[in-house]
């Protein structure tokens, strides 16, 4: 399998190749006197340079099967480390999240995986690949976090006596088009200041517009964040498009800014400048109450799009679903979900408060 992978050094094709039936195979090899690489999973790979900087960086894709650019993006700066381009200097975890959906070319097989992290997995009695593969996700993380390839167990709170930060980027690309094509949510955070020099960073990667979420979700990027206090994100690239068809020009912002934090060249990050970033709070999500759930606007209304008090935002069960503040601002319209689930959220300008 090293063989394979290393003759290509393309590791997506290399994870697609492997059918979901067969046993997995982990295995692990050095690059150079640099760096030692393992393989835990279909889609799971880890580089940890034999010397590190400090961070434990995860970098997740395919989450949604057919959002493909952070999937080429992913499986570029693999192939690169691979090739020995650029050298790991910091603790780095890339997945992929969902094969067997990238292989139908579908969002997921049987059920969103993103709603099935931090435990949500285990509600109800379902048994499905996505169930299956958020515990196995959840438990590469912790593993990732937690223990480095060496066999170092850090504390109970997964923190060493340097308290090495953590980050998680889970990217995505959205279904619609948006006003702000670049996005990020920012997990909620009761008891935890947001992080400027973070919120800076996605600035500088071309990510401007940033949302705080207002509740505990069952999100990847919520799952690290309350479980390990990582710095992570749900981050929105644009608008799904098939393989192939990604301008990824479109990344090259964050594609530098990922290769200078893995290697540990980071661009300096500027001050917190609130002419430089967008940022909204979660006002409510809106969940679907009734099979009969529909917008009041087209399919083709845009993420961001604002609207004033009053207004009618869909209708269900003999009611409509109003605009409850002066404005509000829209993202992830979805009224094809199973009753129950989000179908839309509703934002509001966000201040910059709780930002440190």
């Amino acid at each position: 399998m090293l063989h394979t992978l290393m003759e290509s050094k393309d590791f997506l094709a290399f994870t697609l190749a492997q059918p979901s039936t067969d046993p997995v195979t982990s295995f692990s090899f050095e690059l150079g006197q640099h760096t030692q690489v393992e393989v835990w999973d279909r889609g799971v790979i880890v580089f940890e340079p034999l010397e590190s900087s400090g961070k434990d960086i995860v970098l997740s894709c395919a989450v949604h099967g057919n959002e493909t650019a952070p999937i080429e993006l992913c499986n570029t700066l693999i192939n690169r480390l691979l090739s020995q381009e650029i050298q790991a200097k910091q603790r780095v975890m890339f997945l992929i999240a969902n094969p067997e959906a990238i292989k139908l070319a579908r969002r997921f097989v049987d059920e969103n995986l993103n709603r099935l992290f931090n435990g949500g997995h285990a509600k109800g009695d379902k048994v499905n690949p996505e169930r299956e593969r958020a515990k196995k996700l959840e438990g590469y993380v912790a593993r990732f976090y937690t223990q480095t390839l060496k066999g170092l167990r850090l504390d109970e709170k997964g923190k060493d006596e340097s308290s090495r930060p953590r980050i998680h980027y889970d990217l995505h690309t959205a279904i619609r088009a948006s006003k702000h094509e670049k996005f990020a949510i920012y997990p909620y955070s009761p008891n935890k200041a947001y992080s400027s020099e973070q919120i800076m960073f996605l600035a500088q990667s071309g990510i401007e517009t940033i949302l705080f979420h207002n509740e505990p979700t069952t999100t990847f990027s919520y799952f690290s964040a309350h479980h390990f206090e990582a710095h992570a994100f749900t981050i929105e690239l644009g608008k799904v498009y098939p393989f192939g068809q990604n301008d990824m020009s479109r990344f090259s912002q964050l594609n530098a800014r990922l290769i200078g934090l893995i290697t540990a060249q980071d661009l300096p990050i500027p001050p917190l400048n609130m002419a430089e970033v967008n940022l909204y709070r979660v006002a409510r999500s809106i969940n679907k109450g009734f099979e009969d759930f529909q917008f009041s606007f087209d399919d083709n209304v845009e993420n961001f799009t604002a609207f004033a008090k009053g207004q009618v935002l869909a209708t269900e069960g003999g009611q409509n679903i109003v605009v409850e503040h002066e404005v509000e601002t829209i993202v992830f319209p979805n009224a094809k979900v199973p009753v129950g689930q989000r179908t839309l959220l509703c934002l509001v300008p966000a201040q910059a408060d709780k930002i440190e």
